[in-house]
Formats: structure tokens, C-alpha cells, sequence
């Protein structure tokens, strides 16, 4: 009796379990028709008395040229007893299919195509692409602007952000590899790379990264950049954003992998190394000697946009000793009368930028200029004759703000500023030893970083003196000759020493 009670039970648990997949397959196709019906979008008709054709669209994403120059001449020439194979031989539209799968039918009705029905046949369809997205022109870099190079920067639309990348790389090794992503959104994602360049590692961990999301709206690259880093609670990116064609062509030649995300005109490379944060695509426009002092500048800019601050705290609250003598005057004259300690003063001063940036920032182009020029030389000059803070303070703090601005990578820029805040807290409560301190944990968490598995810190650590040549400064062209060894390419040499050796001539040749 117990052994039929529990087969009975068991029974009707597996009843009583929801079969999503089950239930989907038996919907059928006009039951997809019904429920688009309830759009106000949505298109459906038959298309005379006398005609077996019906046609569904949603008017609001297809191409009503196509429609009334292409498609309905068909249908209307088509007359009655024909097959869908026959209307698909009579259309000149590429990539038509006759399609029996209902997900299929629906990801295709929802993505631009007509679907074509004959009377007492529901089992299948015919679908013809026609899909008209609007979208801007390609427009120059915004946030990554050179003044020389190329002036082209990606847009929202895919399939554009892909002409860009093939036109500039016209071989058939160029791979690209198509996602939908996002439960709500569908978003269309790209995996690109070059085959046998590109590592297979890398390229199976974006890939099984890519598919194991399970989120309800993809809307952004930056949105894929969060789900799929290596360690999300981390504040450094660990892949390169960027708006630029020609920078994913040079990173695509090194053997990296790219992402593009439909509707963000930002493209993801990686593995990427920290320093890559700090080198501009226009080095490599430049003489390798200015290349490699301006690379040094920016990472010189960036300590000192880290530490000036917080050092000041220390040394006036805990360190006044350390001031040269020549400088104590100077020093007090410009504290005297000011009512906060150090620490106070800074972080008032900090924010006040914070606040002028974030203001020009959501402001339009014009006006935001205007706010942060004349906020800050007027809220600037406003608090030092106000004996609020110390002029020489807001000097640091100016010249800190404007070296995190020479962050080539907005996400690192943000970053920079952001860590400034418990360098400032620590100077505070331990003086210098509470900056070292700092320094050495956040060193301890980039040492632990990885960007796709790779090392962030590469190739400092694990040192790689190959990788050197076009990391802290660039080398001449001549001397890359290998790709970098993070990306562990399987073809190592990006070209032969032959033409670029230089041939011994006689003093008078």
C-alpha cells in the first residue's frame, strides 16, 4: 500500500511540475498572433478576398519600402494555390526562411521581418527581413579624443560598429560570433577576434562568461563589463572601454578579444594590464620618444594626483617637521585665521571639484564649460578670501584634479579620483604610516587582480621584460617585434626582421 501511495505521489508531483519548455512548444503560431494583436504596432491582414496570403509585421521596426515596393507586388501577383517556397523564389531579398519553429518565428517577427501565412497552413511561415532601425552617423570621439589619427568613433547601431572594425581589417581570419543576451532586451552581443592569433583560452572564457548571464536588460557594454570581470567588487575596470575603431584594431592584432553590445557605441577589449589604462591610442601616432615621455607624464600625474593631497594632511597634522625651512612661512600665513583642521579642509575642497565635475558633466557641452571654469575661480577665490581654506591647499588640490583628467580611460579617471578619499582618511589618522599602509593594500589588491584570468599588474608582475617595450614607455615599431606575452598568442612575431633591419652604408654613400 505505501510503495502505491508514494508511485501516486510521485505521479502527481511530476503533474503538478511547471514544463516551461513543453508549454512554449505548444503554443501555437496563432496564439503568437493573438498576443502581438494587443500592440497598437502591430500589423496583421490578409491581403484580399481573393488571396491565401496573410501578413504580419510590426510597422513600427520594419521598412515600409520593402513592404510596398517589394513584398506586396509579390504577394499581389502571387494570386491564389501558390506555396511559400514559390513566393520565396519570386522576392529579391536575401536571408528570407521558411520557418516551423515558434521561437524562431517570434525572434524574427520581433526583429524586423514580415511574416507571410497561407490560408490552412499554420505550421509554417515564410519570413522576410526587413528591418528599419533608426541611427546616428559616425561622429567624432568623444570621451577618447586625439589630435591626430583618425577621427571616426563607434555608434549604437552593431551592424555600423562592425563595418568599422572589417573595412579596417578586410581578412577572413577576422572572426565574429553573435549572442543574444539579456531576458527582456535580447540583446545582440559580438565576440571578435582573429583566429590563430587570439588565444582559445581567452576566447572560451568570454564566451562561456557571455552565456552563463541571466539578466532581464542588457543596455550597455558597460553592463556586460560589470557581470563578466574577473572580480566585480573591485573598483578597477578590468577591460578597456573605449569608443575608438582604430585602438580595437590594435588591441585585435595583439591577440585580444573585443565585445560589441548593440545600442552602446563603447567596444570591451581585453585581457587588459593595468598600465594599458594609461597609454593612449595617439602614442602610436607620435615619435616613440614623445610617446614614452607622455606616457611617463600621465603616470607621474597620476601618482601625484593620488598622494599630494593626502600627504599634505599628514604633514601638516602629524610631519610639520619635514617642511624645509623656506617654505614654514609661506606655509602659516596661509593657515592663519583658518578655522578647520587639514583633513576637513580637504575633503571640503574635494568635493567642491566633485561637485563642479558632476555639474558640468550632466550640463549641456556649453554651459557645463562655463560652470566649471567660473565655479571654480569663483568658489575658489571666494573661500581663500573668506579665510575658509589656504590657497596653497587649493593649488594641490587643482593641480590633483586636473592630473587625474590625463587618464586616457574615463573609468580609470573616475577611479583615481575616487581612491583619493581613504588615502585622505588614513593621513588623517596615522600620518605617513597611515598613506603607506594604504598604498601597500590597495598594492596587495591589484597583485591579486586579474583581468580574464591574465595578471593586471603585467608586466611589472609577474615581470616580463618582452612586454616591457610598449608598456611604461614605447619602443621604435621596429623593436615590436612580438606580440604581448599576457595574450599568449599561438603566433607569437607580428613580422619578420628582414625589411626593418638597417643596412650598414659606407660614411660617403
Amino acid at each position: 500500500m505505501l510503495k502505491k501511495r508514494n508511485r501516486k505521489l510521485k505521479n502527481d508531483d511530476k503533474q503538478n511540475v511547471p514544463k516551461e519548455s513543453t508549454v512554449s512548444n505548444d503554443i501555437k503560431i496563432d496564439e503568437l498572433l493573438h498576443s502581438c494583436k494587443q500592440s497598437s504596432d502591430f500589423v496583421s491582414f490578409r491581403y484580399s478576398d481573393n488571396s491565401d496570403v496573410y501578413i504580419h509585421y510590426f510597422k513600427s521596426i520594419i521598412s515600409p519600402d520593402i513592404l510596398q515596393d517589394i513584398v506586396l507586388p509579390i504577394v499581389r501577383e502571387s494570386g491564389t494555390r501558390i506555396t511559400l517556397h514559390e513566393v520565396r523564389s519570386m522576392l529579391s531579398i536575401d536571408n528570407t526562411q521558411i520557418v516551423k519553429d515558434l521561437d524562431s518565428v517570434q525572434d524574427l517577427l520581433l526583429t524586423g521581418n514580415i511574416m507571410l501565412q497561407l490560408k490552412g497552413n499554420l505550421e509554417e511561415v515564410l519570413m522576410i527581413p526587413a528591418v528599419s532601425i533608426e541611427k546616428r552617423s559616425v561622429s567624432l570621439p568623444e570621451v577618447e579624443y586625439s589630435v591626430v589619427g583618425p577621427k571616426e568613433a563607434f555608434v549604437e547601431s552593431i551592424d555600423a560598429n562592425l563595418n568599422l572594425i572589417r573595412k579596417r581589417m578586410p581578412i577572413p581570419e577576422l572572426v565574429v560570433e553573435e549572442l543574444k543576451v539579456g531576458r527582456l532586451t535580447k540583446t545582440r552581443v559580438a565576440i571578435i577576434y582573429v583566429r590563430n592569433i587570439a588565444n582559445e583560452e581567452n576566447i572560451n572564457t568570454v564566451r562561456q562568461r557571455i552565456k552563463a548571464i541571466d539578466f532581464d536588460s542588457i543596455i550597455d557594454s558597460s553592463f556586460i563589463a560589470q557581470i563578466i570581470s574577473d572580480n566585480s567588487s573591485s573598483p578597477f575596470p578590468q577591460m578597456i572601454d573605449t569608443e575608438r575603431p582604430d585602438r580595437v584594431i590594435g588591441v585585435l592584432g595583439e591577440g585580444k578579444i573585443t565585445i560589441l553590445v548593440d545600442g552602446s557605441p563603447h567596444a570591451l577589449t581585453g585581457p587588459t594590464p593595468l598600465v594599458e589604462f594609461f597609454s593612449a591610442f595617439e602614442d602610436y601616432f607620435l615619435s616613440w620618444h614623445l610617446a614614452s615621455a607622455f606616457r611617463l607624464i600621465r603616470l607621474m600625474a597620476v601618482f601625484f594626483s593620488v598622494v599630494s593631497t593626502p600627504l599634505y594632511v599628514a604633514i601638516m597634522t602629524y610631519h610639520y617637521e619635514m617642511i624645509p625651512q623656506n617654505l614654514i612661512n609661506p606655509l602659516i600665513a596661509s593657515r592663519s585665521g583658518i578655522p578647520f583642521p587639514p583633513i576637513l579642509e580637504a575633503i571640503i575642497l574635494e568635493l567642491t571639484i566633485e561637485l563642479l565635475r558632476e555639474a558640468g558633466a550632466r550640463l549641456p557641452t556649453k554651459i557645463g564649460q562655463t560652470i566649471g571654469i567660473v565655479g571654480g575661480i569663483v568658489i575658489g577665490t571666494a573661500a581663500v578670501q573668506a579665510g575658509l581654506t589656504s590657497n596653497v591647499l587649493l593649488i594641490i588640490v587643482a593641480l590633483a584634479a586636473l592630473a587625474s583628467f590625463t587618464t586616457p580611460v574615463y573609468q580609470m579617471g573616475n577611479v583615481i579620483r575616487l581612491i583619493r578619499f581613504p588615502f585622505l582618511l588614513s593621513a588623517q589618522l596615522w600620518g605617513m604610516l597611515g598613506v603607506t599602509f594604504t598604498f601597500a593594500l590597495f598594492l596587495g589588491h591589484l597583485l591579486k587582480l586579474t583581468s580574464l584570468g591574465r595578471p593586471y599588474l603585467a608586466p611589472v608582475y609577474p615581470l616580463r621584460m618582452v612586454d616591457l617595450k610598449d608598456s611604461l614607455f614605447r619602443l621604435p615599431m621596429y623593436l615590436q617585434k612580438q606580440r604581448p606575452t599576457q595574450t599568449r598568442s599561438k603566433i607569437k612575431q607580428r613580422f619578420q626582421d628582414g625589411p626593418h633591419k638597417k643596412e650598414k652604408r659606407d660614411i660617403e654613400d
